[in-house]
């Protein structure tokens, strides 16, 4: 019997799987997009009892979602909920503490208001913000979503910037589920090199 564990599955899962081979107990790790929780969630059960997750979101709604979620897996002393955008995540980073990890699971709140994005502009931004603050072996982590016209732009614009990050600095991986149907969520990772 074959008991290999299938490391493509959901996007976002799979977005994670590789992400937290990055995290030791005791780090910093960043959901820049806290949404429903859920990449919180796992964060913080792999910066263990001595880490901390910082959780950004501009929507009050999804920190409160976020907040309920940790709470009721008696997580939430190790996640700090943070209601702004993600393009200040330097505003509240002690330079001394660099985070491992920075996850953005990009678009809109699922089971949320539709019209309230992500936007291109600030993403980039916070993009650059996670690349220059991650220490040195460190992962920032996008999962895109191209299904909606600000999620086209921001992927287009996002990935041209990485596209130009200097290789001697960072490796940046790119991946598509080309067989799914209805613009599939894709995956950029870039590790810290030096």
């Amino acid at each position: 019997m074959n008991s290999r564990i299938n490391l493509i599955t959901k996007t976002t899962e799979f977005a994670m799987n590789v992400t937290l081979n990055y995290i030791d107990e005791g780090d910093l790790a960043i959901d820049a997009t806290a949404g429903n929780g859920y990449d919180t969630l796992v964060l913080a059960k792999a910066v263990g009892e001595k880490g901390k997750v910082f959780a950004f979101d501009i929507q009050n709604e999804a920190l409160k979602n976020t907040e309920k979620l940790l709470q009721e897996h008696h997580l939430q002393d190790r996640a700090a909920f943070i209601n702004d955008s993600h393009e200040n995540i330097q505003q509240y980073v002690d330079g001394r503490c660099k985070p491992s990890a920075v996850i953005f699971n990009l678009g809109y709140l699922p089971m949320g208001d539709k019209t309230i994005t992500t936007k291109c502009h600030s993403s980039v931004l916070a993009v650059k913000a996670a690349i220059e603050t991650i220490k040195i072996g460190g992962i920032v982590t996008l999962v895109l979503y191209s299904g909606h016209t600000e999620g086209r732009e921001e992927k287009r614009t996002l990935l041209k910037m990485l596209k130009g990050l200097p290789g001697k600095e960072f490796h940046v991986a790119y991946v598509s589920m080309t067989n799914q149907v209805n613009n599939p969520p894709e995956i950029v990772w870039v590790t810290r090199k030096k």
